[in-house]
């Protein structure tokens, strides 16, 4: 008889098979809950709600550097984003590069966010900004707060404040309170997030870098990273009565993957075949970009623990070999 796990996490081209049941992990059947992650994470730090799940990656580290010990992690990696280049900001505010943000305040949804992690790490180490420049707000209280779950204290060199409750993000924003927002989440439709406008095409607001996408080609050309914004974790308690689970689970997302992955080139070979794309892009679109397990992955890893640690949000430097379960540190 199968074993019967509860996993929250999001749907989307990573994990579709296993929604879809395509994909099985042997000796386990698994009753999928498709969530949000900003309450999913929520959820899962504060009560626990689900035996496996997706889990933010700062999240994550500051738990294991904190002592928390509930979770076992998994090196999976179903979402990663350029996130870091999102920075959204009012036109009348004369903010035009990544120096201007200084003396600025600053709106996020919450502080230690993965997204807001990396945003906070690229611009120190690419433009010179520090958080400490920088004067935050933040959209979640303490009741809805994943930091709130794990303990998260502001570091003692952030200008850190709350956003009322009868209030939230894009409200302020549009208000002119706030002068930008490191990440902007909106009409989300969970439990978490409080603000509902779309600020994407508003006249009166702009992104950061005149062009996004090229800013992200940049920096990945530069670094070679790309960031990390969620792992998956599975209660200690089960990986301590069956050590069996992690194997069987990472095999099957690593199945899920190839199916994705599979689609991706299908389609990537349509198009070349037709000119829609030139028959070099083939190379380039057919490199997997998002791939499971530490190894191919250690990089962008360790370079999230050290702007986690940096930044102030772990007391001390996490290593890779505390976050994930032994028996897949060689994958």
């Amino acid at each position: 008889m199968d074993l019967q796990l509860s996993i929250g996490m999001a749907n989307n081209l990573r994990t579709r098979a296993i929604f879809e049941d395509k994909v099985k992990p042997d000796g386990i059947s698994l009753i999928c809950t498709p969530l949000h992650a900003s309450e999913l994470f929520w959820r899962q730090l504060r009560f626990g709600d689900f035996d496996v799940s997706e889990m933010s990656l700062s999240s994550f580290l500051m738990a294991v550097a904190g002592g928390d010990m509930r979770w076992v992690g998994l090196p999976i990696f179903t979402t990663r984003r350029m996130f870091n280049v999102g920075v959204l900001v009012r036109r009348d505010r004369g903010i035009e590069k990544p120096v201007d943000l200084i003396g600025k305040k600053m709106g996020v949804p919450e502080y230690q966010q993965t997204a807001a992690l990396w945003t906070r790490g690229y611009l120190q180490h690419e433009y010179g900004v520090h958080p400490r420049d920088m004067e935050f707000w933040m959209e979640r209280n303490d009741d809805y707060s994943q930091g709130a779950a794990i303990g998260f204290k502001p570091p003692p060199d952030v200008k850190l404040n709350f956003i009322p409750n009868d209030t939230n993000l894009g409200e302020m924003l549009l208000q002119g309170k706030l002068d930008g927002a490191l990440r902007y989440l909106a009409g989300t439709d969970n439990l978490v997030d409080r603000s509902t406008v779309d600020l994407s095409r508003h006249p009166d607001f702009k992104s950061l870098f005149p062009d996004p996408h090229a800013e992200g080609v940049r920096f990945y050309t530069k670094t070679g990273l790309y960031p990390i914004n969620h792992c998956m974790v599975i209660k200690r308690e089960i990986t301590n009565r069956h050590p069996w689970t992690v194997l069987n689970l990472f095999k099957a997302f690593v199945r899920a993957n190839d199916i994705a992955e599979k689609a991706r080139m299908e389609a990537v070979a349509y198009h070349v075949e037709t000119g829609l794309l030139p028959p070099e892009a083939r190379k380039a679109l057919t490199t997997p970009l998002i791939r499971h397990g530490v190894k191919a992955n250690r990089r962008v890893l360790e370079t999230t623990a050290q702007y986690s640690f940096e930044q102030g949000l772990t007391p001390r430097l996490v290593k890779i070999e505390e976050m994930f379960a032994p028996s897949v540190m060689e994958q």
